[in-house]
């Protein structure tokens, strides 16, 4: 059985789509943290990591298709951004799992990313009163999902979407 898409533009409208979708869903962890105050912990950090990398892949997997460069190249970028959309999908569940407590999580699971103080004369109080966020406890819950269980299903659905354009064939035209 082929896949098939309406023409061949569907991999640059889709690699677009993923484009933004991706770059979105990174900004809106990065608006959490900076804006709302939640510090991220290591295995939030890192399952940014296929979205900073996917977000640009996809743009070029757009330019690709816009500028009708081979096909091969398009689809190989787009399933690229699905693999990483993947790896993606297994870091969140790992990390949903932690804090669930599912399975232990890291034993340097701690921030990466302290707050600075600009009181000399209260550096060692500031030292000591700062927790960093563990992995397994999560920040909160939406609709009974924490961040990291919603990073799960925007990764599936973004990796589902990769893979259905990286494999669909133009349709022939008669």
């Amino acid at each position: 059985m082929t896949l098939t898409a309406p023409t061949g533009r569907f991999q640059m409208i889709t690699a677009a789509f993923l484009a933004i979708a991706m770059a979105a869903t990174v900004g809106g962890a990065l608006g959490f943290e900076h804006l709302g105050g939640f510090m991220p912990c290591k295995l939030c950090l890192e399952q940014r990591t296929p979205y900073y990398i996917g977000a640009p892949l996809m743009v070029l997997a757009a330019i690709s298709g816009g500028l009708k460069w081979p096909s091969w190249l398009t689809r190989g970028l787009l399933l690229v951004g699905a693999l990483l959309m993947t790896y993606g999908l297994v870091l969140a569940i790992f990390h949903a799992g932690v804090e669930w407590k599912f399975w232990p999580g890291p034993t340097d699971c701690s921030a990466a990313t302290m707050s600075i103080t600009t009181d000399a004369g209260n550096l060692l109080n500031d030292l000591n009163s700062v927790r960093p966020p563990a992995c397994d406890q999560a920040a909160g819950r939406f609709l009974g999902l924490s961040f990291a269980g919603w990073n799960a299903v925007a990764s599936l659905v973004f990796l589902i979407i990769g893979y259905y354009a990286a494999f669909a064939r133009p349709e022939k035209r008669a």
